[in-house]
C-alpha cells in the first residue's frame, strides 16, 4: 500500500462509487457520463472552476478521438489531474527545504483547529530524525493550549523551544527564537503563529511584524511561509487559502486530516487556483503520518487497476 492510499481512500471510494453507478451498461462516453464526472469532482470539493477546467479538457479529447471507452476516459482524467498539480514543471516528490540556508526559518500560519501545532510537532520530529537541530518558537501567545502543546512536541521530538508568558508580543518570541537558533548553530527554526485575529488587517500587520523582526537576525527570513489547511473542511479550506494569501506571501501548503474525508479533491483545487505547491500531507494521527507530498503517488492513489475496469 502506498503512503497516500490511506489518506485518499474515502475520496476515492466516494468518487468511483458515483461513477460506477452511471457507467453500468454503457459502451462509450456520452454527455451524461461527462455530467456525472463533473458532479463527482464537485462532490469531492475540487471546486467549480477546477472541475470545469478538467471536464472541458476531457470533452475536447473525447470529441477529438470520437470513440472513447470508460477505461480510456479514466486514463485521461488521471492525466488531467496530474497536469493541474504540476505547477513547477517537476515530477514526483518535492524537495521541501534548502538546507544550504542556516538557520532555515519556517513561519507556519493557519486558523485554529486545522492541526497547525501538531503539524509543526510532526515536522520537527521528521527533521530531527534526519539529524537536524531544530528550534521551535511558540509565537501563538494568545492560547495557553498552543504553547503547552508545542512544548510537549518539543520534548517528544528532541527539539529546543523558545517561549514567553501568555499574551507576550509574538514578534518578540519570534525574534528570540531566531536569535537563539543562530547562536546555537541550529539548522531549522519553526515559528508557530496565532490562528485567530480579528480581521485580515490585524493578520497582515502581525505577520509582517514577525517577518520584520526576524530579518534583523536572518536578513532573508522567513525562507518558507507554510499554510496549514484542514482537508476535511472542503470549501472552507479554499477560503482560508484565499485570506492568508492576501495577508502574507504563502509559499507552501500542508494539508491535514486528509484520511478522514471524502473531500480530497480540495488538494487539487487549491493547487490549481492558487498556484501554491503542497509540500506536506497529513494522512493520520501518528507522528509518522505527516508525509512529504509526492504528486505522482498522490494521483496514483486515486486510481488503481480495478478502477479502470467498467462495472458489469
Amino acid at each position: 500500500m502506498g503512503i497516500f492510499d490511506k489518506g485518499t481512500a474515502k475520496t476515492k471510494r466516494s468518487f468511483f462509487e458515483r461513477l460506477s453507478r452511471v457507467v453500468v451498461g454503457k459502451s462509450k462516453v456520452d454527455d451524461d457520463l461527462l455530467d456525472n464526472i463533473e458532479e463527482a469532482l464537485i462532490a469531492s470539493d475540487m471546486g467549480v472552476d477546477t472541475t470545469l477546467k478538467i471536464v472541458d479538457a476531457l470533452q475536447d479529447r473525447v470529441e477529438r478521438d470520437r470513440y472513447v471507452s470508460f477505461e480510456e476516459l479514466m486514463g485521461m482524467l488521471r492525466e488531467e489531474i496530474a497536469s493541474l498539480l504540476d505547477i513547477d514543471g517537476g515530477t514526483g516528490e518535492v524537495q521541501p527545504f534548502d538546507f544550504a540556508k542556516k538557520p532555515y526559518v519556517i513561519m507556519v500560519v493557519g486558523v485554529n483547529g486545522v492541526g497547525k501545532t501538531t503539524t509543526i510537532g510532526k515536522l520537527a520530529s521528521m527533521l530531527r530524525a534526519q539529524g537536524k537541530k531544530v528550534v521551535l518558537g511558540a509565537a501563538d501567545t494568545f492560547r495557553a493550549a498552543a504553547v503547552d502543546q508545542l512544548t510537549i512536541w518539543a520534548e517528544r521530538s528532541g527539539a529546543d523551544i523558545v517561549k514567553q508568558q501568555m499574551g507576550a508580543d509574538p514578534a518578540s518570541v519570534a525574534f528570540d527564537t531566531v536569535s537563539s537558533a543562530a547562536a546555537k548553530g541550529a539548522d531549522v527554526v519553526i515559528i508557530d503563529t496565532a490562528g485567530r485575529l480579528h480581521n485580515r488587517v490585524d493578520l497582515m500587520n502581525e505577520l509582517t511584524k514577525i517577518r520584520n523582526v526576524m530579518r534583523k537576525v536572518v536578513p532573508d527570513a522567513p525562507h518558507e511561509v507554510l499554510l496549514v489547511l484542514d482537508g476535511s473542511t472542503g470549501q472552507n479550506a479554499f477560503q482560508q487559502a484565499k485570506e492568508f494569501s492576501k495577508a502574507t506571501d504563502v509559499t507552501a501548503l500542508a494539508v491535514t486530516k486528509l484520511d478522514g474525508s471524502a473531500k480530497g479533491g480540495v488538494v487539487i483545487g487549491i493547487v490549481d487556483q492558487f498556484r501554491i505547491p503542497i509540500k506536506f500531507v497529513g494522512v493520520g494521527e501518528g507522528v509518522d503520518d505527516l508525509k512529504i507530498f509526492d504528486k505522482k503517488e498522490f494521483v496514483n492513489s486515486l486510481f488503481s487497476e480495478d478502477d479502470f475496469k467498467k462495472k458489469k
